[in-house]
């Protein structure tokens, strides 16, 4: 009787805790459920030709459910960026975004929410370094964590988007060379600038066909060429290319002629980057002895001096 009412009293809590759980899986199926359904007829509708939302709701309904719960707190945490930064920042990053590539309108927005949200996240880190500490880390260690990680969430969003700037500003300074190589030819061989612009700019893909084709675009549009080919310099923001710019706007004002000046401007550029290569290749020397103080000697020293060293203890 005694072992009947242990069992009783044992099992009693497991089967409320088991009816409490297959409640849970019972509504949690019941909503997703019903909410695959609703996917589909939304999926449905948008494959039918010509449909139209009636709705505001039903065309925020449409939207992805990620897209309409993370779009309220990202425009939040875009505000309290742009709130709590120093003024033209900004627009300091928007120029970032343009110089690396990035034309999309949102970048920014998406930017400052991300830079919000990896700064808030430095308490949770300073929670987990200190007080959780499941690394079990003390002293000058635990302190080392927090600063490498913090300055890590603060500085990473940054730290990319430079990143980003800088590799596209060397791929045009790469493609430069070859770039005005074929401008030049094109020109000489009777074309005009504009037209040779196009030839290169199907002939080369790369940042700065890209750039050339926007620069054509603004052209054609009704900019000057003056006006497009600063709005280029100011885009890309490399030197080689800002005296590429000016040149070309000074053959325009005095009448100079462009295969000459594109010619000279070739040359010089195809020297520029053989100095450049030359500049790295005297620099390799410089950064392999870091590895090799560091990491090899020591494991030349121990191979070599080990074995006289344990002779020696020995001896004495």
């Amino acid at each position: 009787m005694t072992i009947t009412i242990t069992i009783l009293a044992i099992s009693t809590p497991a089967l409320g805790a088991l009816g409490i759980g297959l409640a849970i899986a019972l509504v949690a199926y019941a909503v997703l459920s019903h909410a695959e359904e609703k996917s589909v007829v939304r999926e449905s509708l948008r494959q039918l030709d010509g449909y139209e939302v009636e709705s505001q709701r039903d065309q925020e309904l449409m939207d992805p459910l990620i897209t309409r719960i993370l779009g309220p707190v990202g425009g939040i945490m875009n505000r309290l960026g742009r709130r709590f930064t120093p003024t033209g920042y900004v627009d300091t990053v928007r120029l970032k975004f343009i110089r690396a590539g990035f034309n999309n309108i949102d970048s920014v927005d998406r930017f400052m929410a991300l830079k919000v949200g990896m700064a808030m996240a430095v308490p949770g880190l300073l929670w987990f370094t200190f007080i959780w500490n499941p690394l079990g880390l003390k002293g000058m260690l635990q302190l080392a964590f927090f600063v490498i990680f913090g300055a890590a969430f603060v500085m990473g969003p940054d730290s990319w988007l430079n990143r980003h700037v800088e590799d596209r500003q060397k791929a045009i300074l790469s493609n430069l060379p070859d770039v005005l190589d074929l401008l030049t030819i094109s020109v000489e061989a009777g074309l005009g600038f504009e037209q040779a612009l196009d030839r290169v700019i199907g002939a080369v893909p790369g940042p700065l066909s890209m750039e050339f084709a926007r620069m054509l675009g603004e052209t054609r549009a009704g900019a000057s060429r003056a006006d497009a080919m600063r709005a280029l310099d100011h885009r890309v923001d490399v030197p080689e290319v800002r005296s590429f710019v000016m040149a070309i706007l000074q053959a325009d004002t005095f009448g100079v002629s462009i295969g000459r000046v594109l010619r000279a401007q070739a040359e010089e550029m195809r020297i520029k980057r053989r100095q450049i290569a030359q500049e790295k290749a005297q620099k390799a020397p410089v950064k392999m002895l870091i590895p090799m103080v560091f990491c090899i000697f020591p494991a030349l020293f121990i191979i070599v001096l080990g074995p006289a060293m344990i002779n020696i203890s020995r001896a004495f």
